[in-house]
Order: structure tokens, then C-alpha cells, then sequence
């Protein structure tokens, strides 16, 4: 039996992109022959509890609350000293400086890989002191998978590992287009309208307030956010009366369908918070061209320039602007990118694919 431990700060239900792909990770890797698969993670507060998901363990370990984007939890490292002692490789998914310590103190002798999403960023000054820790840790590790060239390029620690790391992008579960509720259009203002459409958190890195700006510069669109986060009422108030429809979290399904019923998707992230940008994949599955900007991370290598959208400058206002008349003024435009965009995600993106790699480089074959 291969056992494998996915260790992360938090599961879903908790919404992030990384916590999709741990459960994506999951269990699909416990489908191998001869494979069991366990997750450590924490509570964002509150007791710990253990779950049984997709036939997957899921170990919560209490947390006395979230500090800094970070769990505070002392059974953490109890829970994971003894998986670590059952697991024979542990993927840790950075950043989560609490994993990284428990690594190094538990002294374990298992395969270690670092599934390397992003560097830290906003927390600068803890950073000074964490630098010292995460770079052992990198040391300590076997093998670092990142998702897109990018994320080694601009990372402040990766290029000094570069021998250790693999590029394997993240995949795309289901690239069947669904035709099914037309949740944009019936919300439509004016039905000749082009449907403009942001799925992620409303957070400081997303960028969405350079989106409503640059959206003032437009006629003849309606935007759609899907969403929420701390900054919703000060973007609302950014809207005012500007047809931005405000649509909060949906259901899988309603978000496949709003994938599929918009005509451009736009990802304009400002930050290198914005390592990937799983949605716009699920933008290029329904075949749609995506808009995104020209970071220094794996955003830009997931949609090309001129090929599957148009790529911007992070926080260029006019450029976004433009970019969006450009595609809004040509449907046949956004159907020759939205064509390239689909084969583009099938081509490079598929599940059973990536998961097998995976499960080979975490096997060490």
C-alpha cells in the first residue's frame, strides 16, 4: 500500500484555490491502485474533527483562530508527528508556515514535496522572520512542483532550487460545456448587451476596482462579479449606478452555467498574490477568451496574448479598458480566441493526465 499525506491549511468548504486543489488532489489520488490518501488540515476556529470525504480521511485539527492567514493550532503538530510516522511521501501546499515547522521539528524521514502555489506576500515583516524556516524547508524537500514556469521565475526562494522543481499545471476536472441555465442573461439590463464576467474573492489583489474603473470606459456591456470579500460594499459603492451586478457565491452548477453564458472573462488581478488563476482555465474549457494582466507569476502562461485573449498591464486602467471594447466590438474576435482558448485547455489540461504525473512524482518513479 502507497499512503500518501496532503497536508494544508484549510478544505473545502472553506473557498480558495488552493483548497480545491487539495481536494481535487485527494481524490483523485486515492482512485490509484494500491493507494490510500489522508489530509491534514486545520479549522479556520473552533474544535477539531475528523470527516470522511469522496472516501478520503480528512483530519480538521481545532484552531484557536486565524491570524495573519494563518491557523493557530498546538494539536496540529501532534496530529501530523503521527501521520508523518503512517505517510510514506507528504505534499505540503505552501504557503502555510505552520506546515513547514512541523516538518522540520517531527524529524521525519518520509519523501517530502512542496506543491509551491505562491511565495508570501503581503506579510512582509513576518517574512524576515519566516525566511530562515521556509528556506530549510525547501532544503529538506525532495522534489517542488510548481504549476507554470512563472512561478519560479518570479519567486524570491524557488530559482535557488531550480534542480529540484517540476512544472506540472493544474487541471481541469470537467470540460464538458453545459448549456443549461442562462444565469447572466436573465439578469441582463438590455439583452443586446455583452456580458462581461470576474469570479473570485473581492480581496485587495483581484483588482476588481481597476476592473469597475476601466468599465466606466465601456458602452454596450454589462459586468457580472461573482463573489465575495471584504472589500464588497466599498466596490459597490465604486459601482454606483454602472450596470455591475453584484451575483456573490453560486452554486457549481450556476457557476459552470455562468462560464458558459458570458462573453468574456476577465481575471484582472493586480498583485502577486495571483499565481495562477485556476478560473480563467474554467473560462477556456466553455470556450471563452479570456482577458488577464502581464504579472510575473503563472497568470500570463495560463492565457496567451493575442492567442486565447488579451493580456494588460496589473493596475493600467485604460489598457483594461481598451482590451475589453477591443473583444466587446468583435464577436468574431471572441469566437476565434474562445475556439483557441477550449483546445488550449483540453490540450494541456487534462485531469487523468496530470494526476497520474503526479502520483509518479510523488512515488519518486
Amino acid at each position: 500500500m502507497f499512503r500518501i499525506l496532503e497536508v494544508n491549511k484549510f478544505y473545502p468548504p472553506h473557498i480558495g484555490g488552493i483548497e480545491t486543489v487539495v481536494a481535487q488532489r485527494a481524490k483523485h489520488l486515492s482512485k490509484f491502485p494500491d493507494t490510500e490518501v489522508k489530509v491534514l488540515v486545520c479549522q479556520e476556529k473552533g474544535r477539531g474533527k475528523t470527516e470522511m470525504i469522496n472516501g478520503v480521511e480528512v483530519i480538521r485539527c481545532g484552531s484557536a483562530g486565524t491570524y495573519f492567514s494563518c491557523p493557530v493550532s498546538v494539536s496540529f503538530f501532534r496530529k501530523f508527528q503521527e501521520l508523518s510516522q503512517w505517510a510514506d511521501v507528504i505534499e505540503f501546499h505552501t504557503p502555510f508556515p505552520l506546515e513547514d515547522v512541523a516538518c522540520l521539528l517531527s524529524g521525519c524521514k518520509c519523501r517530502v514535496v512542496i506543491s509551491w502555489h505562491s511565495d508570501v506576500i503581503r506579510q512582509k515583516k513576518l517574512l524576515f522572520f519566516y525566511q530562515p524556516i521556509l528556506k530549510k524547508f525547501l532544503r529538506r524537500a525532495d522534489c517542488i512542483i510548481t504549476a507554470t514556469q512563472g512561478h519560479i521565475d518570479s519567486s524570491a526562494f524557488l530559482p535557488e532550487f531550480r534542480k529540484k522543481c517540476r512544472v506540472i499545471p493544474y487541471p481541469v476536472e470537467d470540460t464538458e460545456i453545459l448549456h443549461t441555465s442562462p444565469v447572466l442573461t436573465q439578469k441582463l439590463q438590455n439583452p443586446e448587451h455583452v456580458k462581461l464576467l470576474f469570479v473570485g474573492r473581492l480581496v485587495y489583489y483581484k483588482g476588481v476596482d481597476v476592473l469597475i474603473r476601466a468599465f466606466r470606459q465601456v458602452k454596450g456591456c454589462e459586468l457580472f462579479l461573482c463573489g465575495t470579500g471584504v472589500l464588497e460594499s466599498e466596490l459597490r459603492e465604486l459601482a454606483g449606478n454602472l450596470p455591475v451586478h453584484f451575483l456573490g457565491n453560486l452554486s457549481d452548477s450556476d457557476l459552470k452555467s455562468a462560464f458558459s453564458d458570458c462573453d468574456i472573462f476577465i481575471l484582472p488581478s493586480v498583485e502577486n498574490s495571483e499565481a495562477f488563476g485556476i478560473v480563467q482555465q474554467e473560462a477556456m474549457t466553455a470556450g471563452k477568451p479570456v482577458i488577464n494582466t502581464s504579472l510575473p507569476t503563472g497568470v500570463p502562461y495560463v492565457s496567451l496574448h493575442q492567442k486565447t485573449g488579451l493580456t494588460v498591464p496589473p493596475h493600467d486602467v485604460q489598457a483594461l479598458a481598451d482590451a475589453i471594447r477591443k473583444l466587446a466590438d468583435s464577436p468574431e474576435l471572441r469566437r476565434k480566441y474562445g475556439e483557441n482558448a477550449r483546445k488550449r485547455a483540453l490540450a494541456l489540461y487534462q485531469c487523468d493526465e496530470i494526476m497520474k504525473e503526479i502520483w509518479h512524482v510523488l512515488r519518486n518513479d
